[in-house]
């Protein structure tokens, strides 16, 4: 800490103690929102038109199919993590093996639950995805390129 006194902020109007903070304030008149153009805008292109060089701007229209689908990891994921909590309960479901301890029966368990959780976590994903694709929708894509057009026919 310094004992230099605080200078104002740079973006602080300086304001007089006999003048009040109302005295800063100025109405200022509402800005109109500007419109935004319907497609995308090139903000800067080197065209010199005294050179022939000129812009070309080609599009093309696709049907697309629009769907959902589901994150796969996610369900295999859960699928593992609900073989764990399976395992875990099946190690203390049964009593104590005089072979095996519990940590030993519950690694044996979790590789097998595991395994099996995970592939049940992707069956129902894979039945959640059949059953949204019932729902799929049609839409059409818009593709623009631009390019420079090029009046040599033999290149």
């Amino acid at each position: 800490m310094s004992d230099a006194p605080k200078s104002p902020e740079p973006n602080e109007p300086d304001v007089d103690a006999a003048d009040g903070p109302e005295a800063a304030v100025e109405p200022v008149e509402p800005v109109e929102p500007t419109p935004e153009p319907p497609h995308p805008t090139i903000a800067h292109m080197d065209v010199d038109p005294d050179a022939g060089e000129r812009l070309e701007t080609e599009l093309s229209s696709d049907a697309v199919t629009v769907r959902r689908a589901p994150r796969y990891p996610a369900f295999i994921g859960l699928g593992v993590v609900l073989g764990a909590i399976v395992a875990l309960a099946l190690t203390f479901l049964y009593p104590a093996n005089g072979e095996f301890d519990r940590g030993q029966v519950f690694g044996f368990l979790l590789l097998w639950c595991g395994a099996f959780g995970a592939a049940l976590g992707g069956v129902v994903a894979l039945l959640v995805d059949r059953s949204l694709a019932r729902r799929a929708g049609s839409a059409v894509a818009e593709h623009e390129s631009t390019h420079y057009v090029d009046d040599d026919p033999a290149s």
